[in-house]
């Protein structure tokens, strides 16, 4: 369901080699979609759809903090989900589920079965059978391969495959500020844009999957009400919900309808204690993820004071909040108050180690501070963690340049260029490697 980009993974020699036959290279990619039984324009092959999961998922769960430290609330997720994806219409997909740390209300999935949904969501939520309602709605998608289409449409007309996840945009930002945008949340191609059929068609899936799981399909009824509720009195709240997941009163009405007719004498499972027992953690320090939910609007309105005033009242009711500890970091940073920022990282660093983003905005604020060394070891520890994000090579490429290794500098610098040729950075590091004699 959930703005960055990182490198292709799908070449474009290999989307021209699709397509290179013509009309007869768009027949030889047709497939029979494992939903309707239809033929359909299928260019992604289902060992491609796991590959790009494997390679893109772990990036974007990073951008939202990780999975909740609480072991049981994910072993709760990924109980429901696995339930439901055993009697979908692909189970073979390698399905995973976990609740991410993230604030905002969403759920999302990979195409590969790799399915999040926020601990901002899940506050919303009132039982078992809308939580089953919410993973059977995104393992729809997987089934009736959404995000696969599209991107057979796009290489189909365009002959290029543009998707991917990462932590940091290069495009629109100069160097200098480059701080102030580290780890934000955002949505790849991957994940945006589902159209409207594709969310009615997955909702219908996810009420057949939930009932045929023995979940009483008011779950995904009163799901609805509570998104439309939402999407009335606070667009903005889950505004990142519904860019990718457009809601509307159609949907809403169409799940009363099926839950009066198609499954009108079926009375399935409601489990408000067990999804109350299983989400405690979550909900005991709800108070602090709404000021967190305060700040972050107010972040993204740039009123930095008060942004830090909520998240200062967050961190009061949840000292240890790994998030908490990186949104006052990212606030402070904003305000170029490095050093208090650096605290903050290197709290949330100690808080939650087998994580990635607290050590790449620790980095970037050791740069900031003029601690290069620091800087180097924290983002050679984020590349164990989280290999791939290419922003890391670049902040390497700074931290070398500054300490006066030329060589070691030039090596980033053309590392990074192999993958991003547009945006600040890209120039930045060309006009390097130029100064220096380096050809690209």
């Amino acid at each position: 369901m959930t703005t960055t980009k990182s490198p292709v993974d799908i070449s474009r020699r290999q989307a021209l080699k699709f397509i290179a036959g013509g009309t007869l290279g768009v027949l030889a990619g047709c497939a029979v979609n494992p939903v309707t039984g239809e033929q359909q324009l299928m260019l992604v092959s289902q060992q491609e759809e796991i590959q790009l999961d494997k390679q893109n998922a772990p990036h974007q769960f990073s951008a939202d903090y990780g999975p909740v430290q609480d072991s049981e609330v994910n072993t709760y997720v990924n109980q429901v989900g696995q339930s439901i994806a055993a009697i979908s219409h692909r189970p073979d997909m390698p399905y995973t589920f976990r609740c991410v740390n993230a604030n905002y209300v969403n759920a999302y999935a990979f195409p590969g079965g790799s399915i999040a949904c926020t601990r901002g969501i899940m506050l919303k939520l009132e039982n078992e059978a809308e939580l089953a309602a919410l993973l059977g709605h995104e393992i729809g998608h997987v089934n009736a391969r959404h995000t696969a289409a599209r991107m057979s449409t796009s290489m189909a007309t365009q002959g290029v495959l543009a998707v991917g996840v990462g932590v940091l945009s290069s495009q629109g930002s100069d160097l200098a500020p480059l701080a102030s945008q580290v780890g934000t949340v955002g949505a790849s191609l991957l994940l945006a844009n589902y159209s409207r059929a594709d969310e009615r068609q997955a909702d219908s899936l996810g009420m057949s999957y939930m009932d045929k799981a023995g979940y009483d399909t008011d779950g995904m009824v009163d799901l609805m009400a509570m998104l439309n509720k939402l999407h009335k009195t606070d667009p903005s709240f889950i505004q990142q919900m519904f860019a990718s997941h457009p809601m509307s009163e159609e949907r809403y009405a169409d799940a009363v309808k099926k839950r009066n007719t198609v499954y009108a004498k079926k009375h399935g499972k409601i489990l408000r204690e067990r999804y109350m027992d299983n989400t405690a953690s979550i909900r005991k320090i709800a108070p602090a993820i709404e000021e967190m939910q305060k700040g972050e609007e107010s972040m993204n309105n740039k009123a930095f004071t008060d942004a830090e005033k909520h998240f200062s009242k967050a961190l009061t009711i949840a000292p240890d909040d790994y998030v908490g500890l990186l949104l006052m970091s990212k606030c402070k940073m904003a305000q170029d108050k490095n050093t208090e920022a650096l605290q903050f990282a290197n709290r949330a660093k100690s808080v939650y180690p087998a994580q990635a983003q607290a050590l790449q905005i620790a980095g970037v604020l050791n740069i900031n501070t003029k601690q290069y060394n620091q800087a180097l070891n924290d983002f050679n520890e984020y590349n164990k963690i989280l290999p791939g994000n290419s922003i890391i090579t670049f902040f390497k490429g700074v931290s070398y340049e500054a300490l006066g290794n030329r060589r070691m500098a030039a090596s980033e610098y053309y590392k990074f260029l192999q993958n991003n040729r547009e945006g600040k950075y890209a120039q930045f590091a060309n006009s390097r490697l130029n100064s220096w004699g380096y050809a690209q």
